[in-house]
């Protein structure tokens, strides 16, 4: 699948995704409003009917519209009269139970003497009366002499639990959503697997071919009857073939040692090994590579260390040739050593074309590879830094980088000095 066809698949996704949350947001938002419509009018009706049996029961004139609504959970009830508290309460609960109202109400009734509205119970859903904690403020109105208020504090939730149906398309319409968003990951995290993979079968093809190209050139030198008549340059052509398969070995046992990392399979061989020592022999062919372009300042006094030495090895290794790769024509590297705080710190540094910041965070990434612009002759699997981190992490050191773009780039290895 070609990345217009999935860029064009992601935003008809979105859109069609967009759209459907927007229907849906829209039809849940009219099926509130209706119930809650619905709600207004029932309460009304039974509020107005409560009216009228009071009036009856004292054979007083009904009045029309007795019912105000002064906010959306609260309404108010012209009484005309005094009214005991138990009996409104038990007027309330007959009308609301006739007519489902099944939610948490609270009523006061107006005193004149105090100019307040005098609180008189909290009803829960069950009918029955539930203690209250601290006041309870019912607004005051102007509009009647006697009246009693009524305020329903659960109505929004009491009418969400009306909305079943709603509920349930909603979460169908999420998990959809969710399974898409899911299969958009899917899809691009294969895409990018796949493109990494076609980009490290190419480098694989390029680096194995490059050094199989240089061996089979040297030996067709060396197969020639006069080379034995020029010493300097049949030692010449051997170097070059002993090299190019210490390269190739070096290749193979780089993608080898990070096939076994990924499995969780790789064992290291910690024993007691002089850093010095070490270095040089690991720096052997570079100086015969770039020759005093290597410079080695190697001032720590205390050089044991306990470490797996041919993973070493490998990371020098590693972090030297990136140093070469990424320092043009005339590569300046150096390699050096001193002992702080309980740990000999090992620095590779080089004055190439240095990391951007935004790509310094990724460089221990599989496969990944810095973009070069308009250096082309960077060539590389895109494991090296991954497998230099694996073997600090599993000697249990530390590696930090510091870079500079134009500047150059310096990698420090902490290593604990055993006491």
């Amino acid at each position: 699948m070609s990345r217009n066809t999935i860029r064009l698949v992601i935003v008809l996704g979105v859109v069609a995704i967009s759209g459907i949350i927007a229907v849906q947001a829209y039809w849940v938002k009219k099926a509130f409003d209706l119930k809650d419509q619905q709600f207004r009018q029932t309460v009304m009706i039974s509020l107005r009917n409560v009216a009228n049996q009071i009036s009856k029961a004292y054979k007083l004139s009904s009045i029309e519209n007795p019912v105000s609504q002064l906010s959306s959970d609260y309404y108010v009830v012209n009484l005309r009269i005094p009214l005991e508290h138990s009996t409104l309460e038990y007027l309330l609960k007959e009308e609301f139970k006739k007519n489902n109202i099944n939610t948490d109400f609270e009523y006061g009734i107006y005193d004149c003497e105090t100019d307040k509205i005098v609180f008189g119970a909290h009803i829960n859903e069950n009918f029955k009366v539930e203690p209250v904690t601290g006041d309870i403020f019912l607004p005051k109105t102007d509009e009647f002499l006697n009246y009693f208020g009524v305020k329903f504090p659960k109505q929004k939730s009491y009418l969400t639990g009306k909305l079943d149906f709603w509920i349930i398309s909603s979460m169908i319409t999420l998990v959809v959503m969710v399974f898409f968003a899911y299969a958009m990951f899917v899809i691009l995290r294969q895409k990018r697997l796949s493109e990494v993979q076609r980009d490290f079968i190419n480098n694989m093809t390029h680096e194995f071919q490059t050094p199989i190209s240089t061996i089979k050139i040297a030996t067709d030198v060396l197969a020639q009857a006069k080379i034995r008549d020029q010493p300097e340059r049949l030692k010449k052509y051997v170097e070059i073939i002993k090299h190019e398969n210490n390269r190739l070995k070096n290749q193979v046992e780089s993608v080898l040692a990070t096939a076994k990392i990924g499995k969780g399979k790789l064992e290291i061989n910690t024993e007691l090994q002089e850093i010095h020592e070490l270095l040089n022999d690991a720096t052997q062919s570079v100086r015969m590579e770039i020759g005093e372009g290597l410079s080695l300042n190697l001032k720590a006094t205390k050089t044991s260390i306990y470490a797996d030495r041919m993973h070493l090895m490998n990371v020098i290794r590693n972090l030297v040739d990136n140093a070469i790769k990424y320092s043009g024509a005339s590569p300046k590297v150096t390699i050096s050593t001193e002992n702080k705080d309980k740990n000999l710190i090992l620095t590779i540094a080089d004055q190439g074309i240095g990391i951007a910041p935004e790509y310094i965070g990724k460089i221990f990434d599989k496969f990944y590879r810095v973009p070069t612009g308009n250096l082309h002759n960077v060539k590389g699997f895109g494991l090296g830094l991954n497998y230099v981190k694996e073997i600090v992490r599993i000697h249990n050191w530390t590696i930090k980088v510091e870079s500079e773009k134009g500047a150059g780039t310096k990698f420090r290895i902490f290593i604990p000095i055993p006491e």
